[in-house]
């Protein structure tokens, strides 16, 4: 269900294990369940495979095509002097 989550994984030459283990610490059996989408992948598990990969939710959940994530915005500070 969400094959841009292995397409990811496998480019980073990772398994399963490694990633669910080291980066997500979890089990690989519930990593697992994330990718063939038996299972609901958590706002907080999403936020850290982004930052992770360097993308964003959006792309993960295949909302978009543009691996990058959109620019940060550039808020601009007013000064009360």
């Amino acid at each position: 269900m969400y094959p841009r989550l292995k397409d990811l994984r496998e480019d980073h030459d990772l398994s399963q294990k490694k990633l669910a283990n080291n980066v997500l610490d979890m089990s690989q059996t519930g990593y697992s369940k994330y990718e063939t989408g038996e299972n609901d992948i958590p706002t907080s598990i999403l936020i850290i495979l982004a930052d992770f990969y360097q993308t964003s939710i959006d792309y993960l959940l295949g909302r978009t095509d543009e691996i990058k994530p959109y620019p940060p915005s550039k808020k601009k500070h007013s000064s009360n002097q």
